[in-house]
């Protein structure tokens, strides 16, 4: 079986018989001409899988007949091979997008080299990765197995995205075995949380995680102390997987300071954003700004309150920051923002929250053609990406890139891809959310879900004397008996928050620093 169909364009071909037999005692069938013409006549006849061009020939010149096989055959990588050094050449060469550039004289491991990279490229990722990820599976089981603190879960769940985007730029048939290890892990971080969250909420434990309510006292106010002005930037729904492929396309304009927090339950935006903003516990805001506080059953939205939030919080640490807030919820908004920016430098603090990830999660949920774009976790991914290279928010950074601000990206909360029901009975006045409840005389399984049977003590608002919290984990989502199988059907495979993961509850943090070139 040939290992690619290579055309080689060159004036002095017959001095490359050598070059040419080994090619070929390597696999590949290669054509040659000694002519851009003819080479221009051959690629309208047939598809080649690379193509090796002189660059100075009799006629048309490697230039000009690379312009025209690009036309011919746009996707077909070209490698320029040349005598010449002149700067000019290699620019012109590498504008009209070339796949790679060879000075002459070219030894053939050189060529097979190119070969490799241009032709070869995704089986040797492909097998690599495969080989590399067998190698740590057992290393990442023990590990799981040996957790015991947050830093332990924070590095499992790291190493663990760090594969699946490894992997699934790939066409490795791993990606099965990494599904389990995460489900592995994510049974394994509930248990954890379970045994844990309450000991930190009450007080118990003096190595509680950075939780929602700590982010402007150990994050925000320690940079405004050191007389840093903070761009603050919280997208809705915003998982640790998406933020490794957005820093890949704003990684070259600041320094990266990467961290991990955890949101508190429920990892909901009613819950977890007004933690954030407030820097109190719910409990706390509803009893101490019971105006601000919204409860479930009530209409209004959730999180309408947020500047005045963040201003309770300024005050309550006897702070006279001067801060603006900014919600965006649409390509209207982010223009807007990026008009009123030059009017920002006043503030210490500048908070912008960003609503789209968060809308696409429902999106995907409620129109069909929304779930077939984002059908997995690797297309969510894709998405995210094309929205922020596409968006006013790049443009954003953009700015943000050249000033004097100290940038934060986060969120309130991650989302998993649920596709476990669980059955739950509740009465009419029990929320609607998929991946936690609360009411009272809810009838559950107790070994499929961590219960708080005492809201109080979690610092969570009850709003009767018998209500109930209770959180699915893992993968798992409520659905109610009556009406099952529809339930079932309609939800089952989509990106839900407000339960038990390492992906809704271990978020990013991230502080970025403009390298201003």
């Amino acid at each position: 079986m040939s290992n690619g169909l290579l055309l080689w364009v060159d004036d002095e071909i017959e001095l490359l018989r050598a070059h040419i037999m080994f090619l070929e005692n390597k696999g590949y069938d290669v054509t040659t001409v000694n002519n851009g013409s003819d080479a221009i006549d051959l690629c309208s006849q047939q598809t080649f899988d690379l193509i090796l061009l002189d660059e100075q020939m009799p006629g048309l010149s490697g230039l000009e007949t690379l312009q025209k096989i690009k036309d011919i055959q746009p996707a077909t990588p070209v490698v320029m091979v040349t005598k010449s050094e002149e700067e000019d050449i290699m620019d012109q060469a590498i504008g009209s997008k070339i796949a790679d550039y060879l000075i002459k004289p070219v030894n053939p491991k050189q060529i097979l080299l190119t070969l490799k990279k241009n032709i070869h490229q995704k089986e040797i990722v492909t097998e690599v990765t495969q080989t590399s990820y067998q190698q740590s599976f057992m290393d990442i089981s023990s590990q799981i197995q040996d957790s015991n603190t947050v830093e332990d879960w924070i590095e499992v769940y790291k190493r663990l995205v760090r594969w699946e985007l490894e992997l699934s730029s790939t066409e490795s048939a791993m990606t099965e075995m990494l599904e389990m290890q995460k489900e592995e892990a994510n049974n394994g971080f509930a248990k954890f949380i379970k045994k844990n969250y309450m000991r930190w909420i009450e007080g118990y434990d003096e190595n509680k995680p950075m939780m929602s309510p700590d982010i402007f006292k150990r994050k925000v106010f320690t940079l405004l102390n050191q007389n840093e002005k903070v761009f603050m930037i919280v997208i809705d729904n915003f998982r640790y997987d998406q933020w490794r492929i957005l820093s890949q396309e704003i990684g070259d304009m600041f320094d990266i300071e990467d961290d991990i927090y955890m949101s508190i339950l429920p990892t909901a935006t009613q819950y977890a954003r007004n933690a954030i903003f407030s820097g109190l516990m719910p409990r706390q805001i509803a009893q101490m700004f019971p105006e601000l506080w919204v409860d479930e059953e009530e209409e209004e939205g959730k999180n309408l309150n947020e500047a005045p939030l963040i201003e309770t919080q300024i005050n309550r640490f006897r702070r006279h920051d001067k801060f603006s807030y900014h919600k965006i919820n649409d390509s209207t908004g982010a223009e807007k923002l990026i008009q009123q920016y030059p009017n920002l430098h006043g503030n210490n603090l500048n908070v912008v929250v960003v609503n789209f990830i968060d809308m696409l999660s429902h999106a995907r949920t409620e129109m069909k053609m929304v779930r077939e774009l984002a059908s997995n976790e690797s297309a969510y991914r894709s998405i995210t990406l094309s929205w922020f290279r596409h968006s006013a928010i790049s443009e954003l950074f953009r700015l943000l890139a050249t000033s004097d601000y100290k940038v934060i990206i986060t969120t309130d909360h991650g989302s998993i891809r649920a596709t476990r029901p669980i059955k739950i009975i509740g009465d009419r006045n029990t929320n609607t959310n998929l991946r936690y409840k609360l009411g009272k005389n809810l009838n559950y399984n107790e070994k499929e879900v961590f219960v708080i049977k005492e809201p109080s003590k979690a610092q969570l608002p009850s709003p009767n004397i018998s209500t109930s919290y209770v959180f699915s984990y893992g993968d798992a989502f409520f659905a109610y008996p009556n009406n099952y199988n529809y339930y079932v059907s309609y939800y089952k495979d989509t990106f839900q928050h407000g339960g038990i993961s390492m992906e809704e509850m271990l978020i990013p943090i991230i502080t970025l620093t403009p390298r201003k070139r």
